[in-house]
């Protein structure tokens, strides 16, 4: 019985593998879906044979020792949430232990486990954020799980990013269940960067979604957008016309989410720019210029801002970056070669950024 169940659960899962999104573009390596499959009956029908807690380990599985966390902490005898890495695929799985160690609920049905669609092996991974919340205010429990996945390969790699999950509490107590579609929702527009944000989305019904899908102006605005008008530009940007360049934040638990659009003169969105990336919070928005930066008589668009971030211990860590985008026929493009070569510190300004950014190019010049 136990193994037909497994084929079952092998069978939805290669569907998972093979079809669900990437949370970050990576670039998925060609494995052959008879082959995939044939590792996840072998990963599956191992992490079931897992019969308590102290069997974790022995089944290949890395126990995160600083991250088990009772659900109810009040309680001397509450059941455990205990995370743990498979060491082969680098894939998350969740035990739901009592305190004579009995598995009550596992699962390894998560976001983070597919990064890469149609792969096992699942980027590097750490857990980032667990919090225990009533997020649909049912007097249960849910988990919020947040990780950190670096790419070790692809034109991601080394980048750090986070995936966002939510596990609400079913009516046994011992049970939970997923809704991919909340999660799906979490990553792509940005809410996973801590576990309030996620909070304020799932509970409160706060969403960034609008930031990414609006298409006028005044529908930003509607959803509470707030312009940073000492900012906002009105520019001639070639055959792409004049355009109001127009930064801007919402604000969503105690984060800023800092975006930039230009609008056209009827007050039609035009293009998107992400300037904060990964990034947390604007702590501060220091400058945003429009000038040519690659030479080729185009005027690009330059950013200079602070940025807040949570460090591995908690701490509140503040940062100076910036982000060009280069005019292109029917759009911006952002820039993938200076930011590796050159990184501003505090003293940086506009001007120091646009000469460095220019002698890259190869060229320079004193009449802007």
């Amino acid at each position: 019985m136990r193994r037909y169940r497994g084929a079952l659960a092998s069978a939805a899962v290669i569907c998972c593998l093979l079809f669900m999104g990437l949370v970050v573009q990576a670039a998925p390596a060609n494995t052959d879906e008879t082959s995939v499959l044939a590792e996840y009956e072998d990963y599956y029908d191992r992490f079931m044979s897992i019969e308590n807690r102290g069997g974790i380990a022995g089944g290949g599985f890395r126990v995160v020792e600083d991250q088990i966390f009772p659900l109810d902490p009040d309680n001397e005898d509450s059941i455990l949430m205990v995370p743990a890495f498979d060491g082969k695929y680098n894939r998350l799985a969740l035990f739901i232990v009592d305190v004579d160690g009995r598995i009550l609920y596992r699962t390894e049905q998560l976001e983070t486990n597919y990064c890469v669609r149609g792969r096992m092996r699942q980027p590097v991974q750490s857990l980032a954020a667990v919090s225990f919340q009533d997020l649909n205010r049912d007097g249960r429990m849910d988990i919020i799980l947040i990780t950190a996945c670096v790419n070790e390969s692809g034109s991601y790699a080394g980048e750090t990013y986070k995936v966002g999950d939510v596990l609400f509490q079913n009516q046994t107590g011992n049970g939970f269940y997923r809704d991919y579609r909340i999660s799906e929702k979490i990553n792509r527009f940005g809410m996973n960067k801590s576990a309030d944000s996620i909070a304020a989305f799932v509970r409160d019904g706060d969403s960034t979604e609008f930031l990414y899908t609006a298409t006028t102006l005044q529908e930003l605005l509607r959803n509470r957008f707030r312009v940073i008008s000492e900012q906002c530009y009105l520019r001639t940007f070639g055959k792409l016309g004049k355009l109001q360049v127009t930064p801007g934040t919402y604000r969503i638990a105690d984060y800023d989410i800092f975006m930039i659009y230009l609008v056209n003169e009827q007050g039609d969105i035009v293009s998107v720019l992400q300037p904060m990336g990964e990034y947390d919070n604007l702590y501060a928005l220091k400058g945003v210029t429009c000038r040519d930066i690659d030479g080729d008589g185009l005027k690009d668009i330059v950013i200079l801002a602070r940025y807040s971030y949570e460090g591995e211990g908690g701490e509140l860590l503040v940062e100076s970056d910036y982000r060009i985008y280069y005019q292109r026929t029917g759009g911006f493009e952002p820039d993938t070669e200076i930011r590796d070569t050159y990184r501003c510190s505090d003293e940086d300004t506009m001007e120091i950024l646009v000469e460095k950014a220019r002698a890259y190019w190869g060229w320079q010049s004193t009449n802007d």
